[in-house]
Parts: C-alpha cells; sequence; structure tokens
C-alpha cells in the first residue's frame, strides 16, 4: 500500500465516526507531515511519515477522536524532528494543534544532569499539557503503541529502555485512564523484549492449549446465554477470554507459580442495556454456578477513579474450573475498552469538547510534587497515579481513594491539611489504631483531632504513602520549624562531608558554591540546611549534587599532600642528612630505629604502598600502622600520646599485595553490581569481599575489600568506578 492509499484509507475510517471532520485541515496536515519529513527514514528504511500516519490511524480507529487530535497525531514529530516551530503550526493550523504538538513534543532542546532528570522534565511537561487538554496524552499513547508495534528494528539496548519506559509510565496511565485495551497491548509488546525467553513460553502454553480453552468456552458462553434468553434479558451479548499475556507472566512472578498453577485463565463478559439487567445477570451467574467467596466487586455502586464500571465475580464451573464474569452495560464496556477517549465528544465544526475537569487529579499531583526532584517525583508518580487504589469512607459516608498501603495519615491529609496537621489519633471501624494502620477497602476512617496538637512527626514522612500526605508535612516543617531544620540538616549535611574526606570550611570556601546552589533553586546554604531538615531532599542527595565540587577538593588535598611528601624528600637528599637507623622491613614496612618488630595495618584506613604514613606503638600488638589522614592519627591524637607514635616507611620492596577497602555511593538501580564487578575485572582487580544494602531513599551503599599493590592501582580502579553511571562518590574508609 502506498502512503497516499493509506491517507485514503484514513479519511474513509474518519468518515464511518465524524462525517462532519474537517477533511481540509487534516488533508493540509498530512501534506505538511509528508513535505516536513522528507528524507527522513525510519529503522526499517520506511519513510518516516509513515510512523505519524499510522498513529493518526489508531487516533482515528480505535479512539475516534476529533480533528484536531488527528491533525496533531499527523504532526506529532514536526516540532521535535523537524525545523518547524510552535508559531508555524499555529499560524498554519491553530493554537489549539500547536499546543497539542508542544505538549506531545520532548524536551529536546534541554540539557539536563541526568536520565532521570529528563525523564522527569519530559513527564512533568506532558501531565502538564495534559492536565490542559487530555487529547495530549491520548495522542503521546498512540505514538507509543505505534512505536512498540515497531520496535523490533531497533537495537536490543534500544528495545529494553523504551519497553522498560511503557511498562513503568505509559501502560500504567493508560489503566489510570480507563484504556485497557492500550493497556494490555502496550504491556504485552513490552514483556515481549523485556522478558523473551518468558514471553515465548507462556505463547507457547496457550498455543499448546488453544483447542481445550476454546471447548471450554464454547460450554459456558452457551450455558449463560440460554439462561440469559430464558430470563427475557434481551440483547445481551456473552463472550469469553483468555487473559492477555503480561497478566498471567505478573500472576507467575508475583506467586510463584508455574502456567499450569493459574487456574483462572478465562474470564467471560456479559453486556447488556441497563443497570438492572446487570444485577439480574448476576443471579443467573450465581445460580448456574458456585461463586467463590471473597471474589466480587461491584464497581458499578463505587466506581473507580478513572470511572471504570462493572461487577466482577469469580464462579466454579461444574467441572471445577474457576473463571471471572464481568458485567457491564454497553456505554460501561465503551468507558472499559477506550477510558476517556470514550466519553470526548466532538462537535459539528471538528472542535474537541471533552470532561478535564474529572482529571482534576493530574493538576493536583503537579502541584504535590512542586519542586521534587527526579527520584521523588517519578517515585510519587509511581504511587499516586499508577498504584492500585484502596476505597475507604468518611463517617458521614463520603468515598475517599487512597494508594493501596496507604495509612490514616494519608487519609487525614486527603481530607485537609489542616485536619493532618491537628490529628492526635485515629479510628477505624469505631476502633483506635495505629497511625501506620494499612487501611482496607470499606474501612470506615475517623480522624481524631485537637486545637492543641504540636503538629506532625518526622516519622509521619515515612509512615505516609500518598505524595500529597507527605508534601503537606513536609510544607508544615518548612513553615514551622525553619531554624530547627538548618541545625538539623547543618549536622548531617556536615557529617555526611566527612565521611567524604571534606570539611564544611573547605566546601563553603568554594568560588562555585553560590551557582551550584542558584541551579537547585537553594539561594543560600541555610536553604539547602532547610531543605535537609524538614525531609526536602536526603543528606546523600545533596551530598550528590556537589559531587564535582567534592571530588575537586579531594583531588586538591591528594595532590598538595603528594607535592609535600615529594619536597620532603628532596630537601632530606639536598641537604644530605644523617638518616636514623634504619630497622629491617617486616610486611614492607620499616619501623625507623628498630629491626624484626610486629607491624599490623590498622583496620580503620587500611594503608597501601604511596600512601603517608605513620605508626602507633601499641601495648602488646607490636606497631600500629595508620594513614596519616585517618582520624585516629590526627595532629591532635598524636600530640596528647606523643611518646607512642614513631615514624614508619614504605620499604622499596614490598609485598605484592595489601588488601584495603572501598565505599561506594551510588543511586540505586538494575545492574549497578554488575558494572562495578565489571570494572573490577577489567583491572584485574582481587576481591576479598563485597558488601552491599540499599536505602530507602533509593541509592545503595556497596563496601568492597580489594587486594592491590599500591596507591596508584587503587586511584585508577576510583577513577573507572566513578565514571559508572549513578555513582555519586568512591572514598577510602578512615577512622
Amino acid at each position: 500500500m502506498t502512503i497516499e492509499e493509506s491517507y485514503l484509507q484514513l479519511e474513509d475510517s474518519i468518515r464511518t465516526y465524524n462525517p462532519n471532520a474537517n477533511f481540509a485541515q487534516i488533508r493540509a496536515a498530512y501534506e505538511f507531515a509528508v513535505q516536513a519529513h522528507e528524507g527522513q527514514k525510519r529503522k526499517d528504511g520506511s519513510p518516516y511519515v509513515t510512523h505519524p500516519l499510522a498513529v493518526a490511524h489508531i487516533v482515528a480507529n480505535e479512539l475516534h477522536l476529533d480533528s484536531e487530535s488527528i491533525i496533531a497525531a499527523l504532526l506529532h514529530d514536526t516540532i521535535e524532528d523537524t525545523s518547524t516551530s510552535h508559531e508555524d503550526i499555529a499560524r498554519l493550523f491553530s493554537p489549539t494543534v500547536a499546543d497539542l504538538v508542544e505538549g506531545v513534543s520532548k524536551l529536546t532542546r534541554v540539557k539536563f544532569t541526568s536520565k532521570a532528570e529528563e525523564q522527569m522534565e519530559n513527564l512533568r511537561k506532558m501531565l502538564l499539557a495534559m492536565s490542559k487538554d487530555i487529547r495530549v496524552i491520548l495522542v503521546k499513547i498512540s505514538d507509543r503503541l505505534h512505536n512498540m508495534r515497531t520496535m523490533e528494528y531497533q537495537t536490543p539496548e534500544k528495545q529494553k529502555q523504551k519497553s522498560f519506559e511503557t511498562m513503568e509510565i505509559y501502560a500504567p496511565i493508560a489503566h489510570r485512564l480507563g484504556m485497557q485495551r492500550m493497556k494490555w497491548e502496550l504491556e504485552d509488546l513490552s514483556l515481549k523484549y523485556l522478558d523473551p525467553v518468558g514471553y515465548e513460553e507462556i505463547m507457547e502454553a496457550l498455543d499448546a492449549k488453544a483447542e481445550e480453552y476454546e471447548d471450554f468456552m464454547d460450554g459456558i458462553n452457551s450455558q449463560i446465554s440460554q439462561r440469559v434468553q430464558e430470563s427475557g434479558i434481551k440483547d445481551a451479548v456473552v463472550y469469553g477470554r483468555l487473559k492477555h499475556p503480561y497478566s498471567i507472566y505478573r500472576k507467575m512472578y508475583t506467586q510463584n507459580k508455574t502456567f499450569n498453577d493459574i487456574f483462572d485463565l478465562i474470564a467471560f463478559r456479559v453486556i447488556v442495556d441497563t443497570v438492572a439487567d446487570c444485577y439480574n445477570v448476576l443471579g443467573i451467574v450465581h445460580d448456574l454456578y458456585k461463586p467463590i467467596l471473597g471474589r466480587f466487586k461491584d464497581y458499578i455502586g463505587t466506581p473507580k477513579p478513572n470511572l471504570y464500571q462493572s461487577l466482577h465475580t469469580t464462579v466454579m464451573s461444574q467441572t471445577g474450573v474457576p473463571f471471572e464474569v464481568q458485567i457491564r452495560t454497553k456505554e460501561m464496556h465503551e468507558v472499559a475498552e477506550y477510558g476517556i477517549a470514550a466519553h470526548w465528544k466532538y462537535k459539528q465544526n471538528g472542535q474537541g469538547g471533552g470532561d478535564e475537569n474529572r482529571y482534576e487529579w493530574v493538576r493536583r499531583l503537579l502541584e504535590n510534587q512542586e519542586g521534587a526532584d527526579a527520584e521523588e517525583f517519578i517515585h510519587s508518580l509511581k504511587v499516586d497515579m499508577f498504584a492500585d487504589e484502596v476505597f475507604v469512607f468518611t463517617p458521614v459516608g463520603d468515598v475517599i481513594n487512597l494508594p493501596a498501603g496507604a495509612t490514616p495519615i494519608d487519609f487525614a491529609y486527603s481530607i485537609h491539611s489542616a485536619v493532618g496537621n491537628r490529628m492526635v489519633g485515629a479510628k477505624v471501624n469505631g476502633h483506635i489504631v495505629q497511625y501506620d494502620y494499612k487501611l482496607k477497602n470499606g474501612d470506615v476512617v475517623e480522624v481524631l483531632t485537637s486545637k492543641n496538637a504540636k503538629g506532625p512527626g518526622r516519622d509521619w514522612l515515612k509512615i505516609a504513602r500518598s505524595s500529597e500526605a507527605r508534601s503537606k508535612i513536609r510544607q508544615w516543617f518548612k513553615r514551622e520549624k525553619r531554624e530547627e531544620n538548618i541545625v538539623n540538616g547543618r549536622a548531617a549535611f556536615e557529617a555526611e562531608l566527612k565521611r567524604c574526606g571534606v570539611t564544611l570550611r573547605e566546601l563553603t570556601a568554594q568560588d562555585t558554591l553560590l551557582p551550584v546552589l542558584k541551579k537547585f533553586s537553594y539561594n543560600s546554604m541555610d536553604d539547602l540546611y532547610a531543605a535537609i531538615g524538614y525531609g526536602g531532599i536526603t543528606t546523600l542527595k545533596a551530598i550528590g549534587r556537589f559531587r564535582d565540587e567534592i571530588q575537586r577538593i579531594v583531588h586538591q588535598k591528594q595532590s598538595a599532600y603528594y607535592e609535600q611528601a615529594e619536597s620532603a624528600k628532596q630537601t632530606a637528599a639536598a641537604a644530605k642528612t644523617v638518616q636514623p637507623a634504619r630497622g629491617k622491613a617486616v610486611q614492607g614496612i620499616v619501623v625507623e630505629g628498630m629491626s624484626n618488630c610486629l607491624v599490623k595495618f590498622a583496620k580503620c584506613c587500611s594503608p597501601v604502598p604511596g600512601d603517608d604514613i605513620v605508626g602507633f606503638i601499641t601495648r602488646g600488638y607490636g606497631v600500629s600502622v595508620h594513614r596519616s589522614d585517618c582520624p585516629n592519627a590526627s595532629p591532635e591524637r598524636q600530640a596528647a600520646e606523643k611518646g607512642r607514635w614513631i615514624k614508619v616507611s614504605w620499604a622499596e620492596s614490598t609485598p605484592e599485595e595489601y588488601q584495603t577497602t572501598l565505599q561506594v555511593t551510588a543511586k540505586d538501580r538494575m545492574n549497578l553490581i554488575v558494572d562495578i564487578s565489571t570494572v573490577l575485572s577489567s583491572t584485574k582487580t582481587r576481591v576479598s569481599a563485597l558488601n552491599a544494602r540499599s536505602t530507602p531513599d533509593g541509592f545503595a551503599l556497596i563496601e568492597v575489600a580489594v587486594q592491590v599493590s599500591d596507591s596508584g592501582q587503587l586511584q585508577t580502579l576510583s577513577r573507572r568506578m566513578e565514571q559508572i553511571p549513578g555513582v555519586i562518590r568512591v572514598s577510602r574508609p578512615a577512622g
């Protein structure tokens, strides 16, 4: 099929549901896209314009959207990939179309400090546009769906990256908007590239049992259809379907089951005309088959936030096979399949008129994340937008939906920030509960308040699940406890700096400090300390933002130390001073004035050849060798115990390897340990031990005990590790 034939097919599709569409403008947009993308090719070698044309087909055929949405789909890559500007599209088509295209486009002309920050800003921009016009996300999801359908032409690395992003962001957005059909396809296509072996195993298992499943579905279909007709319910549609591959995969993974252990693979839908018919069919199904206790859900009486409505029940067939039945009206079915797109009403002139007010949660989400950094934004997005919901009730019967795992603290702040700030306790179903009690569907929650309440506790930030609650708690601490926050934040920041081998005075003396603070929206160090104090940023993240400055200070100190040591050696050689009697080397260490002395290396700092060292005469264990920069060998301590400190030096010939430890602080991610192991292997470094742990705020702390010949090898290893994506610092513990 030629490109022109594909376009004419698009026009035919639009005429079937919107004969009054603005075909002149749609044709103009198509021709503009052809010209703008002239000479560009897709990975499969086809002209690039085939992609926007395919996206327009999805927008028209699968979502039945208005003229402006189709025009935006045809033009969606022109701002990003061509010289076309927002003003050009606004002039040639309309400001609304230009805003839609701008909302779908990425921030291609902005430089970001990390991939996470880039992803955050693109998402924030897209969600902001979406809160103003819901069609932005409908076109974007259509764009991503076509990209996933043609992902086989991308490199394996790109396939995994895009599939992971789709699974993490776009499929859940489709779910939140009620677009189940697109959500399922996005999940299945992502799984195909994220775990190709698992995907193939499920597809082969489904194919092998296809005939068996088909016979079972035909039998159940006949039984339900016959009983529904006999009861006088007209025009009912009954059909069965298998769970989609990702749904099966997730169940196998989360419940540690094999394919043969999953029994509820089949679901039936009964679509009727009225709500009364829905409940009548439910009675028929429960009369035909034995219902499974606890597996009935009424989403008609209590719709989901994405407007989904249906009756769900799981029953057991006469042969002992469990299956689910979903019962809904035709209108409910449209919403279940297409979500917000099913609500979109086009007008006679082709201008879209939607109901974005139902999606006020998007704007609230953005407000709650104002000022958040990349990791916090992405984490909160997953919780607030994508997590399963729990439905609870106020004492007067109002329904409040919260993210799964929510606590009474989340409930209180969802009512009002003043309610949360004055909270002194909570009742669930009439009983007093702890603040960390996890709310369940149907709970009746009552918040106990007092005018004399002292306000939220700092531990509430860890207990609260929703970003709305955490944001309001942080605002309270920011407003009420600034002086206390500065003191606590400074102490925490200074302690973390000390672990890096840098003092606060050294860092704040840097001329580059103010620009760095401005870059992250802090006017002074006090603002940074306050943010750490009230929980707006963790100490690890704050240190990470000064990574370059800290590394520069550390390198300057190391260079100065080596220059001083070299200068001292040259001065001593030029003066030809008489050297004290040198003892015999033990383990590569010469102790001044002693021979065959017992020597051990201090575990607090693990010195290696090339380090400046000093000896400490222990009681009965010989001489303990420390690095000169070890806090346990500080000038103050040497002065206090002057008679026990002794000069030591490295012998000209030392043993082949010494054990020391490196501490790596990094953003936690998949394959981090693999990357560190690769560096260790490529530098031919022997590893004695490796210990890793994750922190609650998304960081990884890794300690590696290595065998090295000297400090030069250790510095090379440290530099290689610092180049690993996500690594914030590599340091040697001391003290």
